[in-house]
């Protein structure tokens, strides 16, 4: 390993713990490193104790929300917000830290879903007595009209399980002008049948997403909906200035007798924007006076880390659950000069994951990749088929490079969210060691996904990552390097652009595996073949730290949500503390 990162690494953390004198030699055993890893002793646990009902939970927030429309939410943290406090699903993961965590509990349905015509039929029937914020009651119609409005040209961003797997959706554009899906159809105000063109077993893994959300006809108003959604949550939305701050007041139409779910504790939560990310920091390591009852929005930046672990005070607040998301550099496969695989395989051996790896904050917060796929999808541990060394090899980098007529290297821009400056230069000076001038440009994060989702404008690298959305390859490699899936506006996971028949057939025929174990070595496989192919850059798996405050209880970030808190269920330890 490169001596320079070890003793950098040691700068900043290794005072802090004994990790700093033996994390560098044993990187590569992350089982082993998460053992000895102090961030990671309260995995699992939950914070505070349990909550008293009232009060006013403060969010400290360095950003607005990318969309909270349930059309346009698929963002983990968003959808963790919005589906735990102001909209419900047909089914949705339980209120558990860890890995129980991962199982589903039906929501608004009475169960999982009924499956019939070898899981090419699904059917769901809604409980009764749920109701919106205005008293009326949630029918399926209203579901079966969110799945459409997803389909809106002029409501991108959303998950496209509905466009993927619903028969008869090519071409679909959404209900406007009284068009409507018939492979959706709603036999009565309690019942909701999908046709799937293919078999699809974990389908109902996909009615978690914001789209199987229910939204009112009427309440509708376009892009609009995304300032006021229509609560069939426990919380409706009391004001909302964007970039500023956002209040959530007790829905009284929400009865806890249909939800087991959500424990709705606050009787108020209040979203601050705009704040400078240090300031939170330093404000939830200090936890004073209101702060105490506050909660972050965004994970610890890496520079605060020495901050926070040489104090045991403060660590018995953090939580650090592992987002089970891959992050990468994505290349634009469609255009020069990542056409061509010998460029993005220079790209491959010219990255330190090391360098972009101490820029996070160290093995204490994260876990070099070797693959896309996380190492959950791997039986724990991700394969290393490449070999490529954590700091690189830049001598690879430039003979790929000479031989793709490149001696002299290449110029070229990444855009990357303003909150990964810091991984973005840790890229950047260690490609221009390979000859590759990289450009930086960062977006603010609520307008990150539609900045890198204009395919026609973006930057030919972006920085970003992909979770899946349940424990299966079907919800990671598709979503990421399915080329028939691309759009020119509001373009989700496949920022590379790649398109490779090859690749798209090997999809199908894994998705029509009736096999689990057999689909998962396939994907698995999959997830090499690709890697060799070079469209992306698999560089680390984040956890996500969170420093809850001192009045908090309840609190345990959620495995299914990235490691975000669980808003199911934090709250205050004394109410009477909280301050708006």
């Amino acid at each position: 390993m490169n001596k320079r990162t070890c003793t950098a690494l040691a700068t900043v953390v290794a005072a802090t713990f004994a990790l700093g004198a033996t994390g560098c030699a044993d990187r590569q055993n992350s089982a082993d490193r998460g053992a000895r890893n102090p961030v990671a002793a309260q995995a699992g646990a939950v914070i505070g104790g349990t909550p008293q009902k009232g009060g006013t939970l403060t969010v400290l927030s360095n950003q607005d929300f990318t969309h909270l429309d349930p059309a346009r939410n698929w963002v983990m943290s968003d959808m963790d917000f919005g589906t735990r406090l102001l909209y419900r699903t047909l089914v949705t993961y339980k209120a558990a830290p860890g890995t129980q965590g991962g199982q589903l509990v039906p929501d608004l349905a009475t169960d999982l879903g009924t499956p019939s015509n070898d899981a090419r039929t699904w059917t769901f029937h809604l409980k009764q007595g749920v109701a919106y914020e205005d008293g009326s009651p949630v029918t399926a119609q209203d579901i079966k009209y969110n799945v459409e409005r997803s389909f809106s040209p002029d409501l991108p961003g959303g998950a496209d399980y509905a466009a993927r797997y619903l028969a008869g959706a090519e071409g679909y554009r959404g209900p406007a002008g009284g068009k409507h899906l018939d492979s959706v159809r709603t036999p009565d105000d309690r019942t909701i049948v999908f046709e799937l063109r293919k078999p699809f077993a974990e389908f109902p893994y996909a009615t978690v997403m914001p789209t199987f959300a229910p939204v009112p006809r009427a309440r509708d108003n376009g892009p609009r909906y995304d300032n006021r959604p229509f609560s069939s949550g426990p919380y409706k939305i009391d004001s909302y200035a964007r970039n500023k701050k956002l209040v959530l007041v007790r829905n009284d139409k929400w009865d806890p007798r249909t939800d087991e779910v959500r424990k709705a504790y606050p009787d108020k939560l209040v979203v601050l924007m705009g704040l400078k990310q240090n300031q939170i920091d330093d404000r939830m390591i200090a936890s004073q006076g209101a702060d105490a009852s506050a909660v972050p929005w965004y994970a610890l930046r890496p520079e605060s880390a020495a901050k926070v672990l040489p104090d045991d005070r403060v660590t018995r607040r953090l939580i650090a659950e592992s987002q089970n998301c891959t992050d990468m550099v994505q290349m634009h496969t469609g255009r020069a000069p990542f056409d061509d695989v010998r460029v993005r395989r220079a790209v491959q051996y010219a990255l330190d994951r090391d360098a972009v790896l101490t820029a996070s904050g160290g093995p204490a917060f994260n876990d070099p990749s070797t693959a896309y796929m996380p190492a959950t999808l791997f039986g724990g541990k991700q394969p290393d088929t490449l070999k490529i060394p954590v700091d690189g090899d830049i001598a690879k980098a430039r003979a790929l490079l000479k031989e793709a007529g490149k001696p002299d290297g290449l110029s070229t821009k990444l855009t990357v969210s303003s909150g990964d400056k810091g991984r973005a230069e840790a890229i950047q000076q260690s490609l221009s060691k390979a000859g590759i001038k990289v450009t930086i440009e960062t977006v603010d994060p609520s307008a990150f996904y539609a900045t890198i989702g204009d395919t026609k404008n973006r930057t030919d690298m972006v920085y970003t990552g992909w979770c899946p959305d349940y424990p299966s390859g079907s919800t990671f490699l598709p979503f990421v390097f399915d080329g028939r899936f691309i759009k020119e506006k509001g373009n989700s996971g496949n920022h590379s652009l790649f398109r490779d028949e090859a690749t798209m057939r090997r999809m199908d025929e894994i998705a029509a595996m009736t096999d689990t174990r057999q689909a998962a070595r396939a994907w698995q496989q999959m997830d090499g073949d690709i890697l060799a192919k070079a469209p992306t850059v698999p560089v680390l798996v984040r956890r996500w730290p969170l420093v809850l405050g001192t009045n908090i209880a309840g609190g345990y970030g959620h495995t299914s949500f990235g490691g975000q808190l669980d808003y199911a269920t934090v709250g205050l330890k004394d109410p009477a503390k909280s301050q708006s």
